[in-house]
């Protein structure tokens, strides 16, 4: 049996999609990268330039401007890597309620999805990558070699959120994210550019009643199973 050499997982957010990839890719001896990551980071560029979020023109000339390091954790603090604008380090900044809540208005501009689009695909195509998003495999690597789309119940996702952010010490209203995770499916999937769906041939899998390790087994046996 062949490995994969590029594994695609797409889902919306908070399907548990970055920690099960992580797992995976450390499983299989890959590179993990979540695309996610740089659309965070331009949108808290964006924030800290004081730069409207309906400003697209604005957006995309930031996003074709920034370099976004991702690499190595330097920190034993629970992150997966170090994400990095220039010297400073926007690891968990880009985590907070506020980047939260205009990421998706920023990932729906054509020209920030086409900037970072380039280099997700640079570094995709070099293989042995499981690389996450929201269009991973219906356009970033539509020739990706397993391709897995990641569901679960608005209200399971929303759990998960709160408690990621309470473990964090940071303050959490359930409710106000149950309906920050149901916006943001609404704008994900009815953006004009890229939205979020399945590849005609991904593998759904939908966790909400599934334990992690339960996820990262049925995917390990789909990618040992690959011809």
């Amino acid at each position: 049996m062949k490995q994969r050499s590029i594994i695609a997982v797409d889902g919306p957010a908070a399907s548990g999609k970055s920690t099960v990839a992580q797992i995976v890719a450390r499983k299989l001896g890959y590179l993990y990268f979540d695309t996610g990551l740089m659309y965070r980071a331009i949108t808290w560029a964006a924030m800290e330039n004081l730069i409207d979020m309906a400003d697209e023109q604005a957006a995309t000339l930031l996003a074709e401007q920034t370099t976004i390091e991702v690499q190595a954790a330097s920190v034993d603090d629970g992150r997966p890597c170090d994400v990095l604008i220039g010297n400073t380090d926007i690891t968990w900044e880009i985590r907070k309620p506020a980047v939260e809540a205009n990421v998706s208005k920023i990932a729906s501009y054509k020209g920030v999805r086409a900037s970072l689009t380039a280099q997700q695909r640079k570094i995709g195509l070099r293989g042995n990558v499981v690389m996450v998003g929201r269009d991973i495999g219906t356009v970033v690597l539509p020739d990706a070699d397993l391709k897995i789309y990641l569901d679960a119940s608005p209200q399971e996702r929303a759990r998960r959120r709160y408690q990621e952010l309470v473990s964090r010490g940071d303050a959490a209203n359930f409710e106000e994210i149950l309906a920050g995770v149901i916006e943001r499916d609404r704008i994900d999937s009815n953006r004009a550019v890229a939205p979020l769906r399945a590849a005609p041939d991904a593998i759904v899998i939908n966790s909400s009643e599934m334990a992690i390790d339960e996820v990262v087994d049925a995917i390990i046996t789909l990618a040992e199973k690959m011809p």
